[in-house]
């Protein structure tokens, strides 16, 4: 048996953790957002099953998905959420996310390994780490630079 999971990103790397609910925004087909992945995994026991659907049940709930996201600094990947709490900037990125899953325009994330190759997406982060750590560098140069990154990483 498969379970479709919705993954909440914890760690530098964005390790995904099971999260079955019924109202996550992610979907058998949909393209997940950034701070949620879609992966599906086989239950190798009942026992495992459980464990999962309950450790879902407990980081999908809206009191986990407030404290997690106000200490991480993102928005909760439930779209029924009371934002009272959240300041402005997150408040307008959940609006600003519920309409386009609503309107079937999100995107793929670079950051999260789903819109180009682990190779690309290394190329790009170098090049954006350098601009970052490098005053002298200007956008010109930079953009240059990602073109001539992305094409040498394909």
């Amino acid at each position: 048996r498969t379970l479709l999971l919705a993954g909440v990103l914890v760690g530098a790397w964005g390790v995904a953790l099971p999260a079955v609910a019924q109202d996550a925004p992610v979907a058998a087909g949909q393209q997940p957002s950034a701070d949620s992945l879609a992966t599906a995994i086989t239950a190798i026991t009942s026992e495992y099953q459980k464990a999962q659907q309950d450790f879902a049940q407990a980081i999908m709930s809206p009191e986990f998905q407030e404290v997690f996201n106000l200490n991480k600094g993102s928005i909760p990947v439930r779209l029924n959420m009371n934002l009272a709490k959240f300041d402005s900037c997150a408040k307008t990125s959940a609006t600003d996310f519920v309409a386009s899953s609503k309107g079937g325009s999100l995107v793929p994330s670079i950051a999260h390994g789903m819109a180009v190759p682990s190779a690309t997406e290394g190329a790009i982060k170098d090049v954006v780490s350098q601009f970052w750590n490098d005053d002298k560098l200007t956008a010109t140069v930079v953009m240059d630079r990602l073109v001539a990154a992305v094409k040498s990483s394909k």
